[in-house]
């Protein structure tokens, strides 16, 4: 399916944002609502289902937060999440050096935590049961860890040189963070341990020359503006102004080499893009330029590039239940992209008569019927 996405002619999302979209979420109980946030601090939030059932439909927004509101971000709002365990909450944070926890029933801020710099990015782990921590990327280099329990943000992991533009915990281990700085470092860290910093990754895996005169252990020769850990939490995608993207092995920190050549990347804040989830194999959509690269995570290569935005791409979320992408973009449209029908076989020819070599290995199917097993 993913290998037939096309922007669909029957889907659009309602427009409601006067400039541009940087970031999307889709929440990960049902799959069916989406936030989206804008470069002028407004917040809309959509409902994807097709309740006409008729073919052609408009995703409804719901609600907006919007320039009126008395709590709206007073910048540019960089990242929105969903609370991951149910729709009645979302975080948002902003230009204007807060995080907002809001109830989405009441569309008010239960709670909203200051800083001194730019927010650029902020994650909840999608699988903590023991911690509620919000990780943080500022202006500072020092990782902020916002506590919703207690609201406080009570802890700091300290180690990066410069700005901290992308944060991800592992859907994996709860306990454990990646951070992406404009030093170039990736750090990973289990924030249980005082020192902090597991490992920071290094993209020749230990193998440069003492005397180089490159900085040790850096992930990229550029800011580090992009993190996507797999479904799995085995691997860690990363992405830097230095128009590369790295696969890591993210419990041994090796970097795979796998090459997936140029990868432009002129954004000077985060980037947020997206990996497949139970595709087989697995893909990465990557903001390039005006249009989406569709590139094999395993093997670095390059399927598609997804055209139909005028402008800049900002951010891209992957919705697994139905295979679907949205992006978002400078140009203030969020585009929906759609597996194109298949044709339906006739009954009449069996299958095993048609020309098997057809058949796209995206598309096999890896079952075995249990006749088989006998």
């Amino acid at each position: 399916r993913v290998l037939s996405l096309e922007l669909n002619k029957d889907r659009d999302v309602e427009r409601i944002h006067g400039s541009g979209i940087n970031t999307l979420d889709i929440e990960p109980v049902e799959g069916r609502y989406m936030l989206s946030g804008g470069s002028d601090g407004v917040i809309v939030l959509y409902d994807l289902e097709n309740l006409s059932r008729k073919p052609s439909y408009t995703c409804k927004a719901l609600f907006t937060v919007g320039r009126s509101h008395p709590d709206v971000h007073k910048f540019s709002v960089e990242t929105v999440q969903w609370y991951p365990h149910d729709t009645g909450m979302f975080t948002s944070s902003s230009f204007d050096k807060t995080l907002k926890i809001w109830d989405t029933n009441t569309l008010q801020p239960a709670d909203i935590f200051h800083f001194e710099g730019t927010v650029y990015s902020h994650h909840m782990s999608p699988v903590a049961t023991k911690h509620c921590l919000i990780a943080v990327g500022t202006k500072s280099p020092k990782v902020q860890l916002c506590d919703l329990k207690s609201g406080s943000s009570s802890h700091i992991l300290q180690g990066h040189r410069q700005e901290v533009l992308a944060v991800s915990w592992s859907p994996r281990h709860e306990y454990i963070l990646a951070t992406g700085s404009a030093d170039g470092k990736v750090k990973l860290w289990d924030v249980r341990r005082a020192s902090g910093c597991l490992s920071t990754l290094d993209q020749h895996n230990g193998e440069k020359s003492k005397a180089s005169s490159e900085a040790a252990n850096t992930a990229h020769n550029g800011r580090v503006n992009g993190l996507c850990y797999t479904n799995d939490g085995l691997h860690l995608l990363t992405i830097g102004t230095d128009d590369r993207m790295r696969l890591w092995n993210s419990s041994t920190g090796e970097n795979t080499l796998v090459n997936y050549g140029k990868v432009c990347n002129e954004s000077r804040k985060g980037l947020k893009f997206a990996i497949s989830c139970g595709c087989n194999p697995e893909f990465a959509f990557v903001p390039y330029g005006s249009t989406i690269a569709v590139y094999t995570v395993f093997t670095g290569e390059l399927i598609t590039m997804l055209r139909g935005h005028y402008s800049t791409v900002n951010c891209c979320v992957f919705q697994p239940h139905f295979q679907e992408l949205y992006s978002g973009s400078k140009d203030c449209n969020i585009l929906a992209w759609i597996p194109a029908p298949r044709e339906p076989v006739p009954d009449a020819i069996s299958e095993k008569s048609l020309p098997q070599q057809h058949l796209n290995p995206a598309y096999e199917d890896a079952w075995s019927s249990s006749d088989d097993e006998g």
